[in-house]
């Protein structure tokens, strides 16, 4: 049950072939020898653009159809970094403000509320810094969500009330601890603050203006879509996926080129190019919290000084229901990065195909040049 919750981009012509595009195609299939996964994609930024995308394997067991370019992939946590993105946008309008304490924005919530929860923000939520637990961790409490017929604000609601009786696990803004409730947190204080629930709010203040349009909440797709695995078999059943309330935390499904979108704008926002923040807005989310320097946890992202044996600063995560796996790397100072998406996660060797796959493609992404002399 652990992994299923957690998880933790002009070149000059040349007269040949792109060594880094002709060794492309063994890339993936290199990747998922050895492992149970059935399929993996891929897709490289280059300089702010995306390249075609890469595929490898076949979208379901017994199926002899290959995984094919388009499709829709589970990204798990890599939506942490869109639910923050929301966040950010409704600061920046004033529906929202980093440093209002969490009792105020959810007063119907605050007499339950254990008092170190209190003075929380949204910054040490979208940072895992607010010493939540990871999840609750009575799991016939969480199943009970599968079932349950109320809204989807309603039900994150009646989650959080319990989560925020549960014991921190640590100092609030002390060492960072991962925590998909954090991101449930944030979420909710967006809904409350506008009174639209959040898969509208992020269709509308993020997924919409960006074009990205293949955008599902769905946990399954059809039979004309890659399905996750799990355990050997395709995890199709209705536990196996998180509930679809989990949304904030990871539970969304595109395809990399729209994943893409989303993430080139991540990097040009940093350069004044983006369209959804201001410059400072970006720079806020890509900032390290916390003690932690050049390395540790942004808002929604992590952030590290290297990544993948490649210069950074780089923003990277990982995600997985336990039926997919999914990581991105992204260099926003050359506009370069790598995403990875496969339809199985450890039980099957997803993790590591994909991070193969995700070391071999960074290889082939310049690092940025050294500081003028």
């Amino acid at each position: 049950m652990t992994s299923r919750r957690t998880l933790l981009a002009g070149l000059a012509a040349l007269t040949v072939p792109l060594p880094a595009r002709a060794a492309e195609p063994s890339v993936l299939a290199t990747a998922l020898a050895g492992t149970a996964t059935p399929g993996m994609a891929a897709m490289v930024i280059r300089d702010f653009r995306a390249e075609p995308e890469q595929v490898a394997g076949v979208r379901r067991l017994g199926d002899a159809k290959a995984a094919a370019r388009g499709a829709r992939w589970h990204l798990g946590s890599n939506g942490k970094a869109m639910t923050a993105t929301l966040v950010a946008r409704l600061v920046e309008r004033e529906a929202l403000a980093w440093d209002r304490p969490l009792e105020k924005m959810l007063p119907a919530l605050a007499a339950g509320m254990r008092p170190e929860y209190r003075a929380v923000t949204l910054p040490d939520l979208l940072s895992h810094h607010a010493s939540l637990p990871e999840n609750h961790d009575d799991t016939a409490y969480f199943n009970t969500f599968f079932t349950d017929r109320a809204s989807m604000t309603a039900q994150r609601l009646r989650y959080i009330g319990t989560a925020l009786g549960d014991a921190p696990i640590g100092p609030v803004r002390g060492e960072p601890s991962y925590s998909n409730t954090g991101l449930l947190i944030a979420a909710a204080c967006a809904e409350q603050a506008t009174g639209q629930a959040f898969e509208s709010l992020i269709a509308k203040e993020v997924f919409r203006p960006l074009g990205i349009k293949s955008f599902s909440f769905d946990q399954h797709g059809g039979r004309a879509e890659p399905c996750g695995h799990v355990e050997g078999r395709a995890a199709d059943r209705p536990f196996d996926a998180n509930p679809k309330m989990f949304a904030p935390a990871g539970a969304m499904r595109m395809s990399l080129g729209d994943w893409s979108r989303f993430c080139i704008d991540q990097m040009q926002g940093e350069h004044g190019r983006g369209r959804l923040l201001k410059a400072e807005g970006y720079r806020f989310l890509h900032a390290p919290q916390g003690s932690g320097g050049a390395r540790g946890w942004a808002l929604g992202w992590g952030a590290a000084d290297r990544a993948a044996g490649r210069k950074g600063p780089a923003l990277t995560h990982s995600g997985s229901d336990g039926n997919w796996y999914a990581l991105v790397i992204l260099f926003p100072q050359t506009g370069n990065g790598v995403l990875v998406a496969a339809n199985a996660a450890d039980s099957m060797g997803g993790d590591k195909a994909s991070l193969a796959a995700l070391r071999a493609l960074a290889a082939t992404v310049a690092e940025p040049a050294p500081p003028a002399a």
